[in-house]
């Protein structure tokens, strides 16, 4: 079909647009109407999105599905999928359907607040598919916007606070991001992804201020990236943003937050870092190893400590975004199949456990744990399901967490043991928050008499649960779903990469004798 990836693109746009055009009034019918209509629009462009992967060839390993056109200026707007962003792709259009199905209580601006994910969709479906550096940055930059709305008009009451954090953190991060981009066309004289794959940009040591740029100019560009891509994962120490977005959210807003914005940095790492400036990952690599070793402890003790549900959940996925830095920036086969495995897994997790959270809320109206405890007297659905991704965010084996967090670990401890030992214990520190959590929140007996009339998960509530409890165990027990797919193209992701650092230190080897 052609323009398959347009067409899935923008069909989320275009719901957008015929909610702002035709549907008008603020009464239960319109609102109605506009939950639908966001619905049926987002299962659609899941729909269409299952004809990329099912026409898709991971054998391949070259860019498929390619579409190129003139845009303004000059410009270019090229989009194509490989076996890397495939999957975020398909990750996206699952998991809109099942946000806007979590929406389905909200009764303010219902109209906007639907519009807003819509055109979220758009813009986050346009990060994994551009191959463009303008069309990427267009994409990533905008996608704070809608984000910064849903946090900002929907969220809680210190929302203004948080929507602003979230957005000059990202935003200033990615000004560097903007710069490097603008140096990479001076150099290479195109914009064209593929292109600039196969560009080597210059490893020559320079001296700058009066310090020595070892890496060169790719050292300079790979940094720059790194304020962007690290922010938006975010990895410590430039996470604090995210506890108080999360926090403040809405349920809908958190879901879409931990299980599919934060991929963008990842996914951001692996289409530009470690491609693109091969020397410069490979000799900051140490660093990032250490950041995230320190990122997955570190955030593991804060989470411990943690009164708030969802605060203790964004903490988390602080500590298992650090397995995913780990594991790209080991820059093996295990350790990049790993960290991509982790990504897609924990969208499925975090974003499950988020609902779970907004199951509760919408029935109490307060995410303290202390307001808690008991609730598998009263709502045994809902404590089996909590039960299942309290499991899996733990890395049970059996459950898609297990391979993710194991694959990376494997990846790290044939680079450097140390990191990997470090790493570890944030497996056993995991599972101390999480089964915490769920025994001061479900456990026990039901003293406290606001929790007497509580009611278990309703039929909404338990559909929208279905697809997630699916995928997680699915992946869980046959993981090739997925590494089949990315194997090929990370394979020569990781051979790239090797053959242009090999050649590095031989030229090194070569000046110096």
């Amino acid at each position: 079909m052609d323009n398959l990836l347009s067409i899935v693109t923008f069909l989320p746009l275009l719901g957008a647009l015929i909610l702002a055009v035709l549907l008008r009034g603020e009464d239960a019918a319109a609102n109605r109407n506009a939950k639908w209509v966001a619905l049926w629009t987002t299962l659609a462009t899941f729909l269409m999105s299952i004809f990329i992967l099912t026409g898709f060839d991971p054998s391949n390993t070259d860019f498929q599905f390619v579409e190129e056109h003139e845009w303004l200026m000059g410009l270019q707007y090229k989009l194509g999928v490989d076996g890397i962003s495939v999957l975020f792709v398909m990750l996206t259009t699952f998991l809109m359907p099942i946000t806007i199905g979590a929406c389905w209580t909200v009764e303010t601006r219902v109209k906007e607040y639907m519009i807003a994910f819509l055109v979220l969709e758009t813009l986050m479906l346009g990060v994994f598919m551009a191959l463009d550096l303008v069309l990427f940055y267009l994409f990533f930059e905008a996608g704070l916007i809608p984000m910064f709305l849903i946090i900002g008009i929907w969220g809680g009451a210190n929302r203004i606070y948080a929507s602003f954090k979230f957005f000059l953190y990202t935003f200033l991060g990615s000004v560097l991001m903007l710069v490097a981009m603008v140096a990479m066309y001076a150099d290479a004289g195109t914009t064209d992804i593929p292109t600039l794959l196969n560009h080597t940009f210059g490893s020559e040591t320079f001296s700058l201020m009066g310090f020595q740029i070892i890496g060169g100019a790719q050292t300079l560009m790979w940094v720059a990236f790194f304020a962007s891509f690290a922010v938006k994962m975010p990895m410590w120490p430039v996470h604090t943003w995210l506890p108080d977005a999360h926090v403040q959210a809405p349920t809908a807003g958190s879901v879409v937050l931990a299980a599919i914005l934060l991929k963008m940095g990842g996914y951001g790492f692996l289409r530009f870092s470690l491609p693109m400036f091969p020397v410069a990952s490979d000799l900051l690599a140490p660093l990032v190893l250490w950041m995230s070793a320190i990122a997955i402890v570190y955030t593991s003790l804060v989470a411990l400590v943690q009164e708030d549900m969802k605060k203790l959940i964004a903490y988390s996925s602080v500590a298992h975004m650090g397995f995913v830095t780990m594991g790209i920036f080991s820059a093996n086969q295990q350790g990049v199949d790993g960290a991509i495995f982790q990504m897609i897994s924990h969208g499925f997790i975090s974003g499950a456990l988020f609902l779970c959270v907004g199951v509760i809320y919408d029935r109490m109206h307060t995410r303290e744990i202390d307001a808690y405890g008991g609730l598998v007297n009263r709502m045994p659905a809902y404590a089996l399901i909590f039960m299942l991704f309290t499991m899996a965010n733990v890395g049970l084996p059996g459950t898609s967490g297990f391979v993710g967090e194991f694959l990376t670990l494997m990846g790290v401890f044939q680079v450097n043991t140390w990191v990997a030992a470090v790493a570890t214990t944030g497996v056993i520190l995991s599972a101390g928050y999480a089964l915490w959590l769920y025994r001061r929140v479900v456990m026990g007996d039901l003293i406290k008499e606001s929790l007497k009339s509580i009611t278990d998960m309703d039929r909404r509530e338990r559909i929208i649960f279905a697809p997630l409890v699916v995928m997680t165990l699915l992946l869980g027990v046959y993981p090739v779903l997925v590494t089949d797919i990315i194997g090929p193209s990370v394979a020569a992701l990781v051979s790239n990469y090797d053959t242009a650092v090999a050649a590095f230190e031989a030229s090194t080897q070569l000046a110096e004798n």
